[in-house]
């Protein structure tokens, strides 16, 4: 059997390809919660918030990983519908729909969010897009984050994505935290467990924030202060 062909990164050299979306997956992941973390510091303390802003776009390094980030995005959902599109080429027409074999609770709903992969990553996709043009192909002024955030949020449509984007990530990582683990070979008999439960509590953590946090910041006390 000929050998996978590996991609070659500049960063981290050849990488099988196979072991590409899960590892662009961990690291869009590691990049959600340093976000969050970020942006919940508006809801306690909005001086703060626009300070780290201010500080975060006046550093050299920030450039270089939004490209990074951006590769990430494009290739984990290019990779992702590559290895559909060969696995449904590989499957015999004759042997008929997966029937998934997980039991009920959290493994049906893990069944159920694998099935919805795609569909939880377009609606990502999407608010991608639309969060870009919002707030960052144009960044707001030194000072102005929150305020920009706000406006943009005070729309019923905007916060109806942004909310529904937060769901889409929760169920999104429900099944890809589990499916990344198997594929860098990290999860086996003995830690599969913790690793779905972590895995699990990670996609409730950063889809509830994402999800709640838009609201939050609408309705939360002294916000509307700082919005002035």
């Amino acid at each position: 059997m000929a050998a996978r062909c590996p991609i070659a990164s500049p960063l981290i050299g050849p990488l099988p390809r196979p072991l590409w979306i899960p590892a662009t997956g961990l690291a869009l992941v590691l990049f959600l919660v340093a976000h969050l973390s970020g942006l919940a510091l508006a809801l306690v303390n909005p001086v703060a918030f626009e300070q780290l802003a201010v500080w975060l776009h006046r550093q050299v390094w920030l450039a270089p990983l939004e490209l990074a980030l951006a590769a990430a995005l494009l290739a984990h959902p290019l990779l992702a519908l590559a290895k559909l599109i060969t696995a449904s080429r590989r499957r015999p027409g004759a042997a008929g729909p997966l029937v998934s074999r997980r039991g009920q609770g959290a493994e049906a709903v893990a069944a159920w969010s694998a099935r919805l992969l795609p569909a939880s990553g377009g609606l990502l996709l999407l608010f991608l897009a639309v969060h870009l043009v919002q707030l960052r192909w144009v960044r707001p002024a030194a000072g102005q984050e929150l305020a920009s955030l706000l406006a943009v949020l005070a729309s019923p449509w905007s916060l109806l994505l942004y909310v529904s984007a937060g769901l889409a990530l929760a169920l999104h990582l429900f099944h890809g935290h589990e499916s990344a683990h198997r594929s860098l070979g990290l999860l086996d008999r003995s830690n599969g467990g913790r690793i779905r439960a972590s895995g699990r509590g990670l996609a409730l953590l950063l889809g509830a924030g994402f999800a709640l946090l838009p609201v939050l910041l609408l309705v939360g006390p002294g916000l509307g202060g700082a919005g002035r």
